[in-house]
Parts: structure tokens; sequence; C-alpha cells
């Protein structure tokens, strides 16, 4: 499971219904909510 930091929590959460996109740049990245508040986070991959 990825973990992405939440701006709204101030605290690295797990991914909830995490989403596999691809950047305008072809980088990979993962998208999805946050367990707590709801917010959207963002993971930028390698």
């Amino acid at each position: 499971m990825a973990e992405a930091y939440c701006v709204k929590c101030k605290a690295k959460r797990e991914v909830k219904d995490p989403e596999q996109v691809v950047m305008k740049n072809g980088k990979h990245a993962v998208k999805g909510k946050c367990p707590v508040c709801g917010t959207s986070v963002f993971k930028i991959g390698g």
C-alpha cells in the first residue's frame, strides 16, 4: 500500500483507493484519498 503526505493532517497516511496515473512528463504517480480526513493526496513515484 502506498503512503503519501496529507497536508491537512500534517502526517504520512496510507492512501485510500489508490489509483496509478501517468503525469504529462511521463513519470508515474499514485493519487487517492486520506483515510482520516478525506483530502486528496498525491505521491510522485520514480
